[in-house]
């Protein structure tokens, strides 16, 4: 029978891959965020984004650098085939009677390959900075302090992210100062995120406790 660990990872896996194919396909919307003391102008993709990096920083920490850098891989992957399928959809005519016509389906998916494509080289990049400089943290403070490894890992690793995703979609075609509002506000933004993931994080690993056992930091 399958051990609660190997079945927790595979939750986490799939809440992973699930929240990067999302942040792919709905990545063309831009939306205003008011949350008071700033309004963020950001991709909708960025909303389901969050959790991946909350994902990989579980991963991490519960299972080692190996496991993560496997999921981080596996989403990789994911994004591929939806970039496939995306294709082949918009090889096939659709009928007179069809909900959604070819206009539609190209208006919302023909940007998805360039959008795919620029997430995945600032993903793959981000993802493996992410889980790297959280296991020097971790390796640093001897597996203490794990606020200091979850928030700096993430901060470093989506400047990184949002920065070249950015700068591979809009770099001719919007004007330099919007590039960098929306680099600022993307970052601004997930920078918050980390922080609120933090007691998310600490509260998952006490709930955990006896049930799984932390990787050491050497894993």
């Amino acid at each position: 029978m399958m051990k609660f660990k190997e079945q927790f990872y595979i939750v986490l896996s799939a809440i992973f891959i699930a929240s990067l194919v999302t942040c792919n396909l709905i990545a063309n919307k831009f939306v205003t965020l008011d949350l008071g003391f700033k309004v963020f102008v950001v991709s909708a993709g960025i909303l389901p984004y969050p959790l991946t990096f909350l994902v990989t920083d579980l991963i991490s920490e519960l299972y080692g650098q190996r496991k993560a850098n496997l999921v981080v891989f596996s989403g990789f992957i994911a994004s591929m085939f939806v970039l496939l399928f995306l294709w082949l959809g918009a090889q096939f005519n659709a009928i007179p009677s069809s909900i959604v016509g070819d206009e539609i389906y190209n208006a919302v998916f023909q940007n998805a390959w360039r959008i795919i494509a620029a997430s995945m080289v600032a993903y793959l990049f981000a993802q493996f900075i992410d889980v790297r400089i959280f296991h020097f943290w971790k390796r640093l403070t001897n597996g203490k302090h794990l606020w200091l490894r979850n928030n700096g890992s993430t901060i470093a690793s989506q400047l990184v992210d949002t920065t070249l995703v950015v700068c591979i979609l809009f770099i001719g075609v919007w004007e330099s100062d919007q590039i960098i509002s929306a680099v600022i506000d993307g970052w601004l933004f997930k920078m918050l995120m980390a922080f609120i993931d933090t007691p998310i994080i600490y509260g998952i690993i006490y709930l955990l406790k006896g049930k799984i056992e932390i990787a050491n930091h050497q894993e």
